[in-house]
């Protein structure tokens, strides 16, 4: 996944949590205007739910940001380790086909 990716994911699972938030803090107030007990104590569990699913979701932005740091590992170290490796084997290789003695 992209950084583009993890940040366009991440945008929208921020907006439908605003969105489920919003939506909380209508039918509370519509059920505390009606003082209809059995709503609230639905709405109190709807807010438990949502509130699991934001840990989750920071949780795995933690999670994210090693990816991110995993993707630059891949986009700027592992080239250039890469390139290290091979100037290493042609001298390697030149060492085999010149014995010290050869030279």
């Amino acid at each position: 996944m992209t950084i583009s990716e993890v940040k366009a994911h991440e945008e929208k699972i921020t907006a439908k949590l605003h969105e489920v938030k919003a939506l909380l803090e209508a039918v509370e107030a519509h059920a505390k205007k009606n003082k209809a007990q059995s709503e609230i104590a639905k709405i109190n569990a709807f807010k438990t739910k949502k509130e699991e699913i934001e840990k989750r979701f920071h949780h795995h932005l933690k999670t994210v940001g090693e990816a991110a740091v995993a993707l630059k590992i891949k986009s700027e170290i592992e080239p250039e380790l890469e390139k290290l490796r091979s100037s290493l084997q042609e001298v390697a290789a030149s060492h085999k086909n010149n014995p010290a003695g050869a030279r």
